[in-house]
């Protein structure tokens, strides 16, 4: 109510809530979606009955991410987390990610284990759709609307207890990122059957590769 002016006290008057943020509960539509909206997107990504579906975001240290930066990514049903070292927040720095995302998984493979990702409307992504012809289908989250992305959000809160904000990325190697992300996916969770995500995933894959393993 004091937020709404519906009370005869100013916010100065109590100061306590001015220490509190104030969630908006509606989606600003002053931002361009830079491709197809997340209203969009399959049913069958929220069903939790189909592995292969992702949400990504970039971590940024220092200068509001005019270093180095961290491309993440995160499948919503294993619970799997991709974090890669980049050069910026930036169309080049995503590049660099994704070309990384492509040789580790093959260019044949690469629609059946990416089948979906779900990104926001940030800078870094503004030429992201390009990525459909690896024959993913990527999809825009509203603008501010960080919460239609919850699984990748709450990853990389986990990524902070190793990079608290405010941290250079700089000071970390490539290889000390994905270090990182491998102690995340090694973590037992109750959701999972206490299973990690590195368990599932690897099954998963299994199922994936199995055509090329037989031949």
């Amino acid at each position: 109510m004091l937020w709404a002016s519906k009370l005869p006290l100013s916010l100065f008057d109590v100061p306590q809530v001015l220490k509190r943020k104030h969630h908006r509960k509606w989606v600003r539509k002053n931002k361009r979606m830079k491709g197809r909206s997340i209203y969009e997107r399959p049913a069958i990504v929220n069903a939790g009955t189909e592995v292969g579906h992702w949400e990504a975001d970039t971590v940024v240290g220092k200068r509001g991410g005019r270093e180095a930066v961290i491309f993440t990514a995160v499948e919503k049903i294993t619970r799997n987390y991709v974090a890669i070292l980049i050069s910026g927040r930036t169309s080049n720095g995503v590049e660099e990610a994704m070309y990384f995302l492509e040789e580790q998984f093959g260019t044949e493979r690469f629609r059946e284990v990416f089948k979906t990702i779900t990104v926001d409307n940030g800078p870094e992504f503004e030429h992201f759709s390009k990525y459909e012809r690896l024959g993913t289908k990527v999809y825009f989250t509203h603008p501010y609307s960080s919460w239609e992305r919850p699984q990748n959000e709450r990853h990389n809160s986990l990524l902070r207890e190793f990079i608290p904000k405010g941290t250079s990325i700089e000071c970390f190697s490539a290889e000390d990122i994905l270090n990182m992300a491998d102690v995340l996916n090694q973590r037992p969770h109750r959701i999972l059957g206490y299973h990690s995500p590195a368990e599932l995933f690897d099954v998963f894959l299994d199922k994936v590769y199995a055509i090329d393993n037989i031949s």
